[in-house]
């Protein structure tokens, strides 16, 4: 049923829209029927996935996928470190079990694992075929011309950078729409490697959590085109119609070679993961202890994750979550906005399931899916510059409009998740 926890929901969805008409570059062409079909279309794909029985069947598969992906590579992970993968015998009395979760050790080789499974399939045509049905779902429903519509489809699966190097010959010629648009999409959604990896961190306290992952990634895709549309509208002129012929620089040269150089990718994504991690984490732990030496407020020091639960708990409440959450779910937006998503599904992960309801959880597993954030404009930066070097002028000024473009962007996926009835979800 449709209750008042639902309707606060619909307060996060229109602040969410409001703020980005806002600061439009053109308020007078807001995409209306965009706006109303993105928003069908993520409600619908949440309904069908959750509410159809097969859907939701092979949803619920998804963690046993995960548990089989995460107890395969323990396995590998056990052969080259020994004890310290955590499992297995222990050369040493255990006194605290939960120690033995590592992140370097539990999470960071899945996603390995991952990189090298997305490229084998990739190689046997799988993963090319899913790619370009999401691609005309996106082309057919949201009116994107092919190229913009494949990257965006690649985008959910390989990454932010990833995605568009499918549609690299094509990246000059897009509109300054279009390309703003697949940078804020990139921002909106997390690649196929981190997913498994954000659910291997939640399963432990969020049911159905490989479920939740995957469906908040996919979703997430409509609403970053929504929001991106919205700050920078499109021009029908400069986004005629054309031919599109799909290419890929991730050409393998057999079943082995797909292994190999995916391992190889994946080994580049986790030492990035790793190094954003530690210099992220250093450098809050550093304004934290300058921020101790002031006098205590409330009696509890001021920190960097008590600043951001201020100033984010407005944003969490209007997304639909209860108010005696709110404070916490704030400081977690705000650490994913500052020291990235995987820092925030961490703190999530560690927060006990009583200390959280249930419905603030799945709403802030929602709302924490998407690479925005500040090490990500870098990442983009960087990118961006290689793909297409004759517009990094032209991205330089508009990655950060895109980095709050794809923010709110989980937001509003969450605000939309949340105004669907919790019996949908099973809570």
């Amino acid at each position: 049923m449709f209750g008042p926890q639902n309707a606060q929901s619909l307060v996060g969805l229109l602040l969410v829209i409001g703020v980005c008409w806002a600061l439009s570059e053109n308020r007078r062409r807001f995409p209306w029927k965009l706006a109303l079909g993105a928003i069908a279309l993520q409600a619908v794909l949440v309904a069908a996935l959750f509410g159809l029985p097969a859907l939701r069947s092979g949803l619920q598969g998804a963690g046993h996928v995960v548990d089989g992906l995460s107890a395969s590579t323990q396995a590998g992970v056990a052969f080259v470190f020994g004890f310290l993968a955590g499992t297995g015998d222990q050369p040493y009395p255990l006194t605290n079990p939960g120690g033995l979760f590592v992140f370097a050790f539990r999470v960071l080789p899945v996603i390995l694992v991952v990189c090298a499974l997305a490229a084998l399939l990739w190689h046997w045509r799988i993963l090319k075929w899913i790619t370009r049905g999401f691609g005309v779902v996106f082309e057919k429903t949201m009116g994107l011309r092919g190229a913009p519509a494949l990257a965006t489809a690649a985008t959910i699966f390989m990454g932010q950078v990833e995605g568009p190097i499918f549609i690299r010959s094509y990246l000059p010629t897009l509109s300054r729409s279009e390309l703003f648009m697949l940078i804020t999409v990139g921002m909106s959604c997390v690649s196929g490697s981190t997913m498994v990896a954000y659910a291997t961190i939640l399963k432990g306290v969020l049911p159905n959590a490989a479920a939740h992952v995957l469906t908040a990634s996919i979703i997430s895709a409509p609403a970053g085109v929504l929001l991106a549309r919205i700050l920078v509208p499109r021009d029908p002129q400069a986004e005629r119609p054309q031919a599109l012929e799909p290419e890929s620089d991730k050409i393998y040269d057999s079943t082995v070679d797909a292994l190999i150089r995916g391992a190889s990718d994946g080994l580049t994504i986790v030492m990035n993961v790793a190094a954003t991690l530690i210099v992220f984490v250093a450098l809050v732990a550093m304004v934290n202890g300058l921020l101790g030496l002031l006098p205590p407020v409330a009696g509890a020091p001021l920190s960097v994750e008590r600043a951001l639960g201020v100033v984010f708990a407005p944003l969490a409440w209007a997304m639909g979550v209860p108010w005696t959450d709110a404070p916490t779910a704030g400081s977690l937006l705000g650490v994913k906005l500052v020291l990235t998503e995987f820092t925030a599904f961490i703190r999530l992960g560690a927060i006990p399931a009583g200390d959280m309801a249930e419905r603030s959880r799945v709403i802030m597993t929602y709302a924490l899916c998407g690479f925005a954030n500040i090490a990500s404009v870098g990442i983009n930066l960087a990118g961006y510059s290689v793909l297409v070097p004759e517009r990094r002028s032209e991205v330089v000024g508009m990655v950060w409009k895109a980095m709050l473009a794809g923010f709110l962007a989980t937001c509003l996926t969450a605000s939309v998740v949340g105004a669907m009835p919790s019996g949908l979800f099973g809570g």
